[in-house]
């Protein structure tokens, strides 16, 4: 549990190896072993650890968590997306008992009157299990968005459901209109679904993508991804098609600045968006700018998972925490 502060046999050695790293300046050889380091012991190490890290990147446990968090962005001037922390949901009963959370956050964000909508992976509503099930889960929660002038944003996981995802995103939105999907520019097939989107009204989350795919279908390129996300955006743009421009990536938000300013596009028809815990200066620095901003809220009992990816994003941060802990202990 989140309180077990018990650690593996193995976890102590690799721990001691990356505090001893450097911990100030930059060297390039010394963040790539750190790197390594770091990746290999995060499944080693005690949830208690982890959770000291967590607490960046996740609101809390609870919906009262995320709406205290929502509530301070909106006094910075930034919108939220809430997202309950769950995916790869096996159980029907599971899924249900989601969509049931989901519904409680749609009445809690109008009951609280926050500036917020949401965001959902279709595996937690059970698309492992059964499609329809998935789409009639989704079907409500477009329903519950609509009747409070609300939104939908459908998640992109990885590409077992991409085909899945976009076909209910299509269904609901020619039926509610304010549903929104995930495209992701790491992703060879991202240019050829932009072609396919909706006509009129379609809504877009741009991020570079997280999952781990084959170089079959994923750009493994770091500079190859950052060129395929500007194409993407170019294309979005090019289409009129409203983007949630999603990335941390100062050379992405470079360029996405330079082609909003080509075109001339007012503020209300695009925007940006973070993850919480993650470039705090910079999100300041575009909200400053006047620039719409969304913060993504995740809360929940499940944030292991989700944490333990914006870990091996970023492991230098995780790297602190491990020099504390063993100085502490």
């Amino acid at each position: 549990g989140e309180t077990d502060q018990r650690m593996s046999p193995r976890v102590g050695p690799l721990l001691r190896e990356v505090a001893r790293l450097p911990g100030d300046g930059y060297n390039p050889s010394a963040v790539s072993v750190f790197h390594q380091l770091v990746v290999r012991a995060l499944p080693l190490m005690p949830r208690a650890l982890v959770w000291r890290v967590a607490r960046r990147y996740v609101a809390g446990t609870t919906l009262e968590d995320a709406v205290r968090t929502v509530r301070e962005l909106n006094e910075k001037g930034m919108m939220a997306t809430v997202d309950v922390l769950g995916e790869e949901v096996d159980e029907p009963e599971r899924a249900e008992a989601f969509l049931e959370e989901y519904v409680r956050v749609y009445e809690t964000i109008e009951a609280e009157g926050l500036d917020a909508n949401v965001s959902v992976k279709p595996t937690m509503l059970g698309l492992v299990i059964d499609r329809d099930l998935c789409h009639r889960s989704l079907e409500r929660l477009a329903e519950v968005a609509a009747a409070r002038d609300n939104f939908l944003r459908i998640d992109m996981e990885d590409r077992r459901t991409t085909r899945a995802t976009l076909e209910i995103y299509r269904s609901l939105q020619a039926r509610f209109g304010a549903v929104g999907t995930v495209l992701q520019a790491y992703m060879r097939r991202t240019l050829r679904d932009i072609e396919e989107l909706p006509a009129e009204g379609a809504n877009i989350r741009l991020c570079k993508g997280i999952y781990i795919e084959p170089r079959s279908v994923a750009w493994k390129g770091y500079e190859t991804v950052r060129l395929n996300f500007l194409r993407a955006l170019q294309a979005l743009l090019d289409r009129e098609i409203y983007v949630g421009i999603a990335t941390h990536d100062e050379f992405l938000l470079c360029g996405a600045e330079a082609e909003i300013r080509r075109r001339g596009l007012s503020r209300n028809e695009f925007e940006y968006q973070m993850l919480l815990g993650v470039e705090e200066e910079l999100r300041d620095v575009l909200v400053g700018a006047g620039h719409r901003l969304r913060v993504y809220v995740p809360y929940g009992r499940d944030w292991y998972a989700y944490s333990s990816r914006r870990l091996r994003e970023n492991p230098r941060i995780a790297g602190h925490v491990i020099r504390s802990f063993l100085r502490g202990s």
